[in-house]
């Protein structure tokens, strides 16, 4: 158990460092506290429950970008097995920032694909804070069609803010290279499935995310720009706590707003407390449905599949007055 950073969570924390307190004063003394450990523990339980069954938009936004959080390789490392990873985008070098190669998914062979975070400032800095340069969905491309060609379904793990903007990035065609990805994956003709881990930002994140299934954990959020920008740009300052609150609930960033809007196919549950709280209840949830989504997508003929994929986000952004 560790104290949490979010402020909502404070109440948690505290029960938390009263069960550790007591596992200390029992054990220098050598007496038996579990009657109070797990009437605390129980409350500890309710508590997590309670708050996490009413996260507002901005908390669900601080959960999604929460450093405890599983990213890519710890799904990888708990949901999958006989990871071999690949590098390098064949033109320019590899970037750190997304992650991908063979993995097995209950005994079956997919390709992995993932943007892949740092916990502290020297992973930060080599994954560039899971911010891609063009060469890193260049790498992802590779994949994808490599994938293709050995006729074995793609899976992609969404956690990222935005793209890398920087000079360099731009300079080797960022844009394009999102946009080449986006063509390409709408025309791939194996099984492509996504699931949002935590923030799926901006282009950034839907360069991996065409897909014939979107699947979103239950606090992650998925949005076209991040609820600083779009604060900055409706009210002209992102820094304010008024503004990003407000920018977070117009936006409909959050997995149920996603789902009614058709965005996403699927909320895949996270334990109580969140994804952070416990790694292998959530990667179990995850592996789950990734099995149970990849077993309907196996029996579709490729121009089947394709055809699916393309009509799918041609339905996005359709309404009736």
């Amino acid at each position: 158990m560790g104290t949490s950073a979010l402020e909502f969570e404070k109440p948690i924390a505290e029960i938390e460092k009263q069960i550790d307190e007591l596992k200390r004063v029992a054990e220098e003394r050598g007496v038996s506290m579990d009657d109070e450990v797990a009437s605390l523990g129980k409350k500890l339980a309710d508590l997590r429950t309670e708050i996490y069954e009413n996260l507002t938009p901005i908390q669900r936004v601080q959960v999604a970008r929460s450093p405890k959080r599983p990213f890519t390789l710890d799904y990888v490392r708990l949901a999958l097995t006989d990871w071999i990873e690949l590098h390098g985008d064949r033109a320019y070098r590899d970037d750190a920032a997304i992650v991908g190669g063979w993995a097995r998914l209950d005994g079956e062979t997919v390709m992995v694909i993932g943007h892949q975070r740092g916990r502290d400032a020297k992973e930060n800095i080599f994954r560039n804070f899971g911010m891609p340069h063009p060469e890193g969905y260049r790498k992802a491309l590779r994949l994808m069609k490599l994938a293709e060609k050995f006729h074995v379904p793609v899976v992609t793990f969404i956690d990222c803010m935005g793209a890398w903007s920087g000079l360099g990035a731009e300079e080797r065609g960022q844009s394009e290279a999102i946009a080449r990805n986006l063509f390409e994956m709408s025309r791939l003709t194996v099984p492509i499935l996504a699931l949002v881990i935590g923030e799926g930002g901006s282009g950034g994140a839907l360069a991996l995310g065409v897909a014939d299934r979107v699947l979103m954990l239950q606090n992650a959020i998925y949005s076209v720009i991040t609820v600083e920008g779009c604060a900055a740009i409706l009210w002209k300052d992102g820094k304010s706590a008024e503004n990003r609150e407000k920018a977070a609930s117009a936006l409909k960033i959050t997995a149920p707003d996603l789902l009614e809007l058709k965005v996403i196919d699927e909320i895949v549950p996270e334990p109580p407390g969140g994804a952070h709280a416990d790694h292998d209840g959530t990667a179990t949830n995850v592996r789950e449905a990734l099995i149970r989504n990849l077993d309907d997508l196996r029996r579709l003929k490729p121009d089947k599949l394709v055809r699916r994929r393309r009509e799918k986000y041609l339905r996005i952004g359709q309404y009736v007055e």
